[in-house]
């Protein structure tokens, strides 16, 4: 988001001799929330914006110039991605792709290939980068603390050529040992387990409540609601006490990486 439009929601706060704490108030969210908005960090919801202008007595100035999305994401994923880069803890669950944050280069650019109807390539290019600037929040040594949780039939079904396969593991091993995250395989003899239906992430933060985004074919959903996310952390919570343990893990992904490149 632009600076422009946090810029002119703190001028209107000010003139309206309200702090941060108190237009979050009037307005139902978080203190947090409204100093992230003003800072350029996040972009508000529309019911956020609505009830931005409520409380301002601004009309529907706020709702009407929301800043436009600039990132090649689904609609869907937005709001998603918007946490994601303020979440102070992010576990993942991928049954069929590398979760996001964990891809290379090489490797989303062939989960790209996929899109039905293809792309092209100047729209491949966007969504490569727009993957990749998501990954940016491991740049930082501590925050956020990133659980991922693997199908084995992550690591074992080729997307792209073998050496995309043999680096993108490589990439994951690197994370691991340097303890910048945490990987658990759930070996392909498991029988059916309780996360099967659809990838999970689930994100906790510094200022407001946990949620989770769960994402099938073509839709995703973001979950607030406490009963909601409290039964998906359960859930995730059950199958990783059936994954392998991280040193067990992290030699299956050695391993499977040294596969892929004898396939080469």
């Amino acid at each position: 988001m632009g600076s422009i439009y946090g810029d002119w929601l703190k001028e209107r706060r000010v003139a309206a001799g309200l702090t941060q704490q108190e237009l979050a108030d009037a307005a139902i969210m978080t203190r947090s929330h409204i100093s992230h908005i003003e800072a350029g960090r996040r972009v508000p919801s529309k019911e956020d914006a609505r009830r931005l202008d409520k409380a301002l007595n601004t009309g529907n100035v706020l709702s009407s110039f929301l800043p436009q999305k600039d990132v090649a994401v689904e609609d869907y994923f937005e709001p998603a991605r918007q946490l994601e880069q303020q979440a102070t803890m992010i576990h993942e669950f991928a049954p069929a792709f590398v979760p996001g944050i964990l891809q290379t280069e090489e490797y989303t650019s062939a989960v790209m290939r996929t899109a039905f109807p293809p792309w092209s390539e100047e729209e491949r290019d966007r969504r490569v980068v727009a993957r990749l600037e998501r990954a940016k929040i491991l740049a930082d040594p501590d925050t956020p603390v990133v659980w991922a949780l693997l199908d084995e039939a992550v690591l074992r079904r080729p997307v792209g050529e073998p050496m995309v396969m043999a680096e993108q593991i490589t990439h994951i091993v690197s994370l691991v040992e340097s303890e910048r995250i945490r990987v658990h395989v759930l070996p392909s003899g498991l029988s059916a387990y309780h996360l099967m239906q659809g990838m999970l992430t689930l994100m906790w933060f510094e200022d407001q409540p946990p949620v989770a985004y769960s994402e099938g074919v073509g839709v995703g959903k973001l979950h607030d609601s406490p009963t909601v996310v409290q039964r998906l952390q359960g859930v995730y919570s059950l199958t990783l006490g059936d994954a392998l343990p991280l040193k067990e893990s992290l030699a299956l992904l050695k391993a499977t990486a040294k596969d892929h490149e004898q396939n080469e």
